[in-house]
């Protein structure tokens, strides 16, 4: 998977799409910093998420920004996503392989050297740690900090994914000591502060 430095936010999706989504999404994608969008969306139906999902789809194509579908490889293949997530509950990657073929699968590591290690010998398109920061988004039981992702470096080039409580107060520091992608959400999304777009532009 490329990897183009000034490229290095990996945008979440929302809990909940609402009506302006859309239109934030393609603004948010003319500032060129979006590498990969991840469609995450736990509470809507298969159908929902297809029908989304087309729509996202062709803002990333357009845009030049990998689409990835979250946990289900099958809805990956039926959206000709560019690739699919996996957590350490979901599918097995190997299984996901067959399913999705030679695409981009990326895979949580939470905060453990032991299961990336497990990860690099199945060859993922890159390894996703935290949480760094404390997060609204979702529920998290691990907690990572700066050094695990040196420690991967030096174990394989695979590319990392930073996650967890992101925003324009810390992201320098990830960046700093080598993590390759910003996985962002809530920062972007529900800032009482900022529109989604000043959000993203404050990321520089």
């Amino acid at each position: 998977m490329r990897i183009n430095k000034k490229k290095f936010i990996y945008l979440i999706s929302p809990n909940k799409i609402k009506k302006d989504f859309y239109r934030n999404l393609k603004s948010i994608f003319s500032t060129n910093k979006v590498s990969l969008f991840q469609m995450r969306l736990k509470k809507y139906s298969f159908n929902q998420k297809i029908s989304i999902g087309k729509k996202i789809k062709k803002l990333c194509k357009d845009n030049k920004v990998k689409f990835i579908v979250n946990d289900d490889p099958w809805l990956a293949k039926i959206l000709d996503a560019d690739g699919c997530h996996l957590g350490q509950k979901d599918m097995e990657l190997n299984k996901a392989r067959k399913i999705i073929g030679k695409k981009i699968i990326g895979i949580t590591c939470h905060n453990s050297i032991r299961l990336a290690k497990n990860a690099i010998k199945l060859k993922p398109s890159y390894l996703a740690f935290g949480a760094f920061y404390y997060t609204k988004t979702k529920k998290t039981k691990f907690h990572a900090n700066t050094n695990i992702l040196s420690e991967i470096k030096k174990l394989t080039n695979i590319p990392t994914v930073a996650i967890g409580g992101i925003n324009k107060e810390n992201y320098k520091k990830l960046l700093l000591n080598k993590a390759n992608f910003l996985a962002i959400s809530s920062y972007i999304w529900n800032n009482k502060k900022y529109k989604p777009i000043e959000a993203t532009k404050k990321l520089k």
